[in-house]
């Protein structure tokens, strides 16, 4: 079946959308500070996963059959996604907003590189090494830009703390990418994205009820932090995961979160304009390169003549096409139901 070639341009879009909404997580999460970061984590995303199973639920039982003949691929995206949001929310709170949000998103695209490259053996090309190796390059200098900070006490944060943080943000790059890679597996092999995202994040959401159970009763014990909770669950989860889905139904999942460093661009802005954290020259230095690795990704490119668009060329210029499998014919995308 055939792809428009808006498509990857409609998807690049989607995704970056989310990743706007992504972006604005953990400032929200400060404005609940009696709140745990595994509460926090737990009510977003748990939440969140249950909305959209239960909107996505007539196309879930329409493509029961499918999921269970793809359970393993489902329980791994599930799995990724309970363990995600407790990484990540824990990396914020011990290494600061932008540090863990710079090592949790800006990890991702080399696991999910790495992960298609073993399970789908996609071929990386230079555009997308180029983009991933600006985008890279800017995680770093921010990471290193607060670990100097917290090595100065400017941060009120230990380096031990910074560390443990920064490691956690790597473990929530990897579950990032692999439930990423999960949810595009399950659309490409025919999956609406409605029914892929809720099965997903659905039984997801269920894995994340006893952590919440366990840890939130502080969001109930004000307006403001019940107000924080409702809107991690329903601006960032829920309507930027349902973005997202739509997005991984027209590009490849390490092109989506390839393109998702622009959550850590954001986060790092809004905590220096909202949270009032600071940031150093070598900071904004590693936005601008992760701004960059963006327009590498985005930027139109030329195709030559004729150019077919059944199957996907390894030189198409469209973002979706930055990293292919060498022969799997794309179904053609529907949002969710």
């Amino acid at each position: 079946m055939s792809r428009p070639a808006g498509h990857a341009a409609a998807g690049s879009l989607c995704v970056l959308l989310a990743s706007l909404l992504w972006g604005t997580t953990g400032t929200a999460a400060t404005f609940a500070p009696g709140v745990g970061p595994l509460a926090i984590g737990a009510v977003a995303m748990g939440l969140g996963g249950l909305l959209q199973a239960a909107v996505a639920l007539p196309a879930i039982v329409r493509q029961a059959p499918g999921l269970r003949a793809r359970r393993g691929t489902v329980l791994l995206g599930a799995l990724s996604v309970a363990a995600y949001p407790l990484a990540f929310y824990s990396s914020m709170h011990l290494a600061g907003v932008a540090a863990g949000t710079v090592v949790s998103i800006g990890s991702a695209p080399l696991a999910s590189a790495l992960i298609e490259r073993v399970a789908d053996r996609r071929r990386l090309t230079r555009r997308w090494m180029t983009g991933a190796a600006l985008g890279l390059s800017g995680t770093v200098l921010l990471c290193a830009a607060e670990a100097a900070q917290a090595d100065s006490g400017t941060t009120g944060r230990s380096v031990g703390a910074t560390v443990l943080g920064v490691g956690l943000g790597l473990v929530a790059g990897v579950t990032y990418a692999l439930y990423s890679w999960a949810a595009h597996r399950l659309i490409s092999r025919g999956t609406t994205s409605g029914a892929a995202m809720g099965a997903v994040f659905g039984i997801g959401g269920l894995l994340l009820m006893p952590v919440l159970f366990a840890t939130g009763a502080p969001l109930t014990a004000s307006w403001t932090n019940a107000g924080v909770g409702v809107y991690m669950a329903l601006v960032p989860m829920f309507l930027g995961y349902v973005l997202f889905g739509w997005g991984l139904a027209r590009v490849p999942a390490s092109t989506a979160t390839t393109l998702s460093l622009l959550e850590p661009a954001v986060a790092a802005v809004l905590a220096v304009l909202v949270v009032g954290e600071r940031l150093p020259a070598l900071g904004w230095t590693g936005i601008a390169l992760v701004v960059g690795c963006l327009a590498v990704l985005t930027a139109p490119q030329r195709t030559a003549p004729g150019a077919r668009t059944g199957s996907v060329p390894i030189t198409s210029g469209r973002v979706g096409d930055a990293i292919r499998p060498e022969s799997v014919p794309v179904p053609d995308a529907a949002p969710p139901s």
